[in-house]
């Protein structure tokens, strides 16, 4: 796939009366946890055209020019009926807008929430909307009676699919997608896509499982042939074992025995991005999250949550240098429900001025909560380095949870068979990676060689390394090999606890590599490689990569091994 690929929009019959619309960008599209892998994306909307017609789901703006181009060349948009939306982002204003000027008869249909995010959008109270509540349907002709089924989470409180009977299609926005771009319409072969879809669901599906596992009820009733997606490859060939996934997936997340409840409200969109980060970095270090949109969460619902997690965490806006009055709410809730021996945390983003967070801050403090991490204060739209440090933040406090519970819960003495593991001869190594803005690191031991032609080996890494993020299929990395006698001072350099955000290879003497990842200038050897695939391994994934490039750095040096006491202790 070529990053330096132009935008455009690939269109393609689909089913009876329907076509797909595919916004292409082969990049990434803006700074989103969720778009972290930089496969790119595809904006999925569809024309159904029958005695009325209906589009669902138009792209953003960045696509708005091609994608009403596209349109037009083989449609009328005077005759358009409806725009069906899945979900309202202000990102869709600027293409609502201009298919208004050229079709002012078009009805909209959405849910509840969806109508009041449209109007305040489009900044027009007098739009035509149908608002789909969950009984009602639409009738656009020769048997295409369209049902809809709201599915509201925290993040998306407006979310509705939409199914056709006659096509049997369910098309389910932000559910089943993934962020990949290419030329493949459908999903043959969708094991390509195990890992695409997996990230997808951690990043997106992972911190409201709750409310996911509620929608996979409702769609359950529906016979489906296909889903439309918002977002990737149609789901057709692979749809059984994708819905048998995301309840396995679900489950996981509720079978957690610890919960963090994360409580935000976001004006722009800003402050839930970054609570997206934070709850990804929670969820991967095993640890389970509620995340609550305190605009649209009952007060009860909001105590229920922080009365059973571990430790919660508070993001909000500055508006008029308040936070808005559904986070005071919140933040008292909290403080009258939440014993101080619970883990806190606060974040927030901000335009001019960040009273909001500061105010969190202080009454946390003052009430005598812990922090699990340093609050984290926002100016605009966060970039990549700032989503690494939000992700860090979120895996620190998961492993501050944990360790308390440790703490509580005595250890037992290694048995027989974990110090026998703990033998098992490894040699020492620093995996060192680089993309863009996000650098980091992890000591190895558990490398191996894997394949001879081509090179390649296996390297195995824990789900909450901050490095994990950067060992998906198509990663570059450098596996720096360690030299006995010099390499304790990198071993002790490289296990010391890191802070979010903190470079790792400050005071450590390093040279870039082609890819861009460090090379530690005084190991033994290194070796330049790229992520083939990779396995999920209880608590770790095994990575696969080839070598590419590669040196002996000291030809009289001798390789550093590690032993361990046993197979749970470094």
């Amino acid at each position: 796939m070529s990053k330096n690929k132009p935008r455009d929009v690939q269109v393609f019959p689909i089913a009876t009366d329907t076509r797909i619309l595919r916004s292409r960008s082969w990049s990434r599209l803006r700074f989103e946890i969720e778009y972290a892998l930089a496969k790119g994306t595809t904006a999925n909307s569809y024309l159904i055209e029958s005695d009325k017609t209906a589009i669902i789901d138009p792209p953003g703006e960045t696509f708005t020019q091609i994608y009403l181009e596209a349109l037009q060349q083989r449609f009328h948009l005077e005759d358009l009926d409806y725009v069906i939306l899945g979900h309202v982002n202000p990102n869709r204003a600027a293409t609502l807008k201009a298919l208004l000027e050229i079709a002012p008869q078009i009805t909209f249909v959405c849910s509840n929430p969806g109508a009041r995010n449209l109007r305040a959008a489009l900044e027009n109270p007098d739009l035509q909307i149908l608002v789909m509540r969950g009984e009602e349907t639409l009738d656009l002709g020769n048997g295409h009676n369209l049902q809809f089924i709201p599915t509201p989470n925290p993040r998306y409180a407006d979310q509705l699919c939409t199914y056709d009977p006659q096509t049997e299609i369910l098309y389910t926005n932000k559910l089943f997608g993934a962020h990949v771009c290419g030329d493949q319409v459908f999903d043959e072969g969708w094991e390509v896509y195990n890992e695409d879809r997996r990230y997808y669901f951690d990043c997106l599906m992972a911190p409201h499982a709750r409310q996911v596992e509620t929608a996979l009820e409702k769609l359950a009733d529906f016979p489906v042939r296909m889903y439309g997606t918002g977002h990737g490859p149609l789901v057709r060939y692979g749809l059984i074992d994708l819905t048998k996934a995301y309840r396995e997936w679900i489950q996981q997340q509720a079978s957690a025995d610890l919960t963090v409840a994360l409580i935000y409200a976001s004006a722009y969109g800003n402050t839930a991005t970054l609570a997206q980060a934070i709850a990804r970095g929670i969820t991967k270090a095993g640890v389970a999250v509620e995340s609550i949109n305190c605009e649209f969460t009952e007060p009860e619902e909001i105590r229920a949550a922080v009365e059973k997690a571990g430790g919660f965490i508070i993001g909000s806006p500055t508006l008029g240098g308040h936070a808005p009055t559904p986070v005071q709410t919140a933040l008292g809730i909290v403080l009258s429900t939440a014993t101080n021996n619970k883990l806190a945390g606060a974040f927030g983003s901000f335009g001019w001025s960040g009273e909001a967070v500061d105010l969190i801050e202080s009454k946390l403090k003052d009430a005598g909560y812990r922090f699990g991490f340093d609050t984290i204060r926002v100016k605009f739209k966060p970039d990549d380095a700032t989503l690494q440090l939000c992700e860090e933040a979120g895996t620190d406090f998961a492993q501050a949870l944990k360790k308390a519970r440790k703490v509580r819960s005595p250890s037992q003495p290694a048995t027989n068979v974990e110090q026998a593991v703990g033998r098992i001869v490894g040699s020492l190594c620093v995996l060192t990676a680089k993309e863009g803005d996000r650098s980091s690191a992890m000591l190895a031991s558990w490398v191996s060689q894997a394949s001879f032609n081509p090179p390649g080996l296996t390297v195995a890494v824990a789900k909450d390394r901050a490095v994990e993020t950067l060992t998906h299929t198509g990663n570059k990395f450098v596996l720096n090999i360690l030299k006995e006698g010099n390499h304790l001072g990198l071993m002790k350099h490289f296990l010391k606890p890191f802070g979010p955000g903190q470079d790792r290879f400050a005071d450590v003497a390093a040279e870039e590599a082609e890819s861009g990842s460090p090379i530690l200038t005084d190991a033994l050897a290194y070796l330049e490689c790229s992520v083939q695939n990779r396995m999920e391994s209880g608590d770790h994934w095994l990575v696969y990569a080839t070598v590419e490039n590669g040196k002996l750095l000291d030809t009289d040096g001798v390789t550093a091994v590690h032993h361990r006491k046993s197979a749970t202790h470094y």
